[in-house]
C-alpha cells in the first residue's frame, strides 16, 4: 500500500531542486541528450520541467517519435549523439555493457546512491531505477469467471483456460517481448535449433495468437476493464493508477481497486513472472568535454537519487530501485510485486539466468515471430498456421532479406 505521502515528497523534490538550482555550478548551459523506452508524453513532460528547475537542460523525445526499447537503442546507434540511456531492461543492458552496438559504449560511473538498488545493477556502469514485471490479470465478476479462481502452472497454460483472452497485436515493443518472454519459460531447450525453444513452444505461441482477441488496444487493461476480455496481461507500472482512474471516472464495467469490493485478480501461475528492472547509464559521447560530463552526470546523480524517484513513483505509479525511495512511497510491497521472479533462474545447461538467455536469443525470436507472421492485427487476415514439421530455421532464425 502506498503511503500518504503526496506533500512530503513534494517538499522532498522541491528541496533536492532547490539543492541544484543552488549549486556553484550552472550545469543548464549544456543540452543533455537522453534516449529512452520509459517516454510517455507525461514522462517526458515531467522529466524536462524536472530538470530545469534542478538546474539541467535536456533534450528527449517522448514515444511519438521514439517508440519501444529497439527503437530507442537503434536511434542511440544511429545518431551518436546520447549522453544518457535509461529505461530498457537486462537483455538490453546486457548487450549494452558487453559492447554489442557498433557506436554506444557505457561509460565507467558509480553514483553516491549505487548501495541502495540491491542486485539491480552492473557495477561501475549501469544501476536500477524502475522494478517492472508482467502481469496476467483476470475479471473474477460476471464478466469473467465468476469467483473461480484461475491456477496455472506456466504463463503457456492461458491457451487452455478456456476463457476469452486479449493478446498483444505487434512483435516490437517493450512489454510485449517480456510477456512473450512469459510464455516461452517452460519451453527452454539449450539444443533446439529453433531459437533455444522447442518447437512445441512456437506452436502454443501461436495457439496464444490465433485464440487470443487483439482488440485495437496497445496494452490489455483497458478490454479487460471493457469486459471484452476475461483475461488479460499487463505491466506493472501504473496498474493500480489505471484501475483507480477508471473506477473514478465512472466506467460502468469498471475494475475495482483495494478501496472496495475488488473484481479483479491475479491468476496464479506457479512459475512465477518475468521481471525486469530499467537501469541508467552514461553513454561515452565522443566529443563531449570534462565539464559537458561532469553536467551529465550531475543530473545522472540526481535522477536516480531516492527523493527524485520517490517523486517519480509518486507520480507514474512505479515501484523504484532504490530502497529509500521505496520505502518512503510504500508502508509495504505491493502483491504484485511480491510474485516469484523466474528472470533470474539459471537455465539447466547454460551458465545463463532465464534474463540472459533471453538476451541470447531474443533476435532469433524476433526474426522467427515476424518470418512466421505472429501478432496479426486484423483476425480476418490471419496467416496460415505454419508447417512446424517441415521448417528450416536455420531460416527462420534470420533476419528477412
Amino acid at each position: 500500500m502506498k503511503k500518504l505521502v503526496s506533500l512530503l515528497l513534494s517538499l522532498m523534490l522541491v528541496l533536492s531542486l532547490c539543492a541544484f538550482g543552488a549549486s556553484a555550478e550552472d550545469y543548464s548551459g549544456y543540452t543533455i541528450r537522453i534516449y529512452s523506452n520509459s517516454n510517455s508524453p507525461e514522462r517526458t513532460t515531467w522529466l524536462i520541467n524536472a530538470a530545469k528547475e534542478a538546474g539541467f537542460t535536456i533534450s528527449i523525445d517522448d514515444n511519438t517519435v521514439i517508440s519501444g526499447d529497439t527503437a530507442a537503442v537503434q536511434a542511440a546507434d544511429e545518431n551518436k549523439d546520447g549522453d544518457l540511456i535509461f529505461g530498457l531492461n537486462e537483455t538490453r543492458w546486457s548487450q549494452l555493457v558487453k559492447g554489442n552496438y557498433a557506436n554506444l559504449k557505457i561509460a565507467d560511473w558509480t553514483p553516491t546512491w549505487a548501495d541502495k538498488v540491491g542486485d539491480f545493477k552492473y557495477d561501475g556502469k549501469a544501476y536500477g531505477i524502475v522494478i517492472q514485471n508482467v502481469l496476467m490479470l483476470y475479471r473474477n465478476d460476471e464478466l469473467g469467471t465468476n469467483g473461480e479462481k484461475l491456477h496455472f502452472e506456466h504463463w503457456a497454460d492461458i491457451v487452455k483456460s478456456g476463457y476469452k483472452w486479449y493478446r498483444q497485436g505487434k512483435v516490437g515493443g517493450t512489454t510485449n517481448a517480456n510477456i512473450n518472454s512469459a510464455m516461452l519459460y517452460p519451453f527452454v531447450d539449450p539444443t533446439s535449433p529453433a531459437g533455444g525453444i522447442s518447437v512445441d513452444g512456437w506452436k502454443t505461441l501461436w495457439a496464444y495468437c490465433a485464440g487470443g482477441n487483439f482488440t485495437g488496444d496497445k496494452y490489455g487493461l483497458d478490454p479487460l476493464i471493457r469486459g471484452d476480455v476475461q483475461v488479460s496481461t499487463f505491466y506493472s507500472s501504473s496498474l493500480y493508477g489505471n484501475i483507480e482512474a477508471a473506477e473514478e471516472a465512472g466506467i460502468e464495467t469498471a475494475l475495482h481497486g483495494t478501496l472496495t469490493p475488488e473484481n479483479w485478480a491475479l491468476v496464479e501461475i506457479d512459475d512465477g513472472t518475468y521481471y525486469i528492472a530499467e537501469y541508467l547509464g552514461i553513454l561515452d559521447r565522443e566529443g563531449r568535454t570534462e565539464e559537458q560530463t561532469k553536467a551529465v552526470e550531475a543530473f545522472a546523480e540526481w535522477f536516480g537519487s531516492a527523493e527524485t524517484q520517490a517523486a517519480w513513483s509518486e507520480e507514474f505509479d512505479s515501484y523504484p530501485c532504490n530502497q529509500e525511495a521505496a520505502a518512503a512511497v510504500f508502508d509495504e510491497t505491493p502483491a504484485i510485486y511480491t510474485i516469484p521472479n523466474f528472470a533470474l533462474n539459471k537455465i539447466e545447461g547454460t551458465d545463463l539466468s532465464y534474463a540472459e538467455y533471453v538476451a541470447a536469443h531474443s533476435a532469433e525470436w524476433t526474426n522467427i515471430m515476424t518470418n512466421l507472421g505472429f501478432y496479426w492485427a486484423d483476425n480476418a487476415a490471419a496467416p496460415a498456421e505454419p508447417d512446424w514439421d517441415n521448417l528450416d530455421w536455420a531460416v527462420m532464425t534470420q533476419k528477412a532479406e
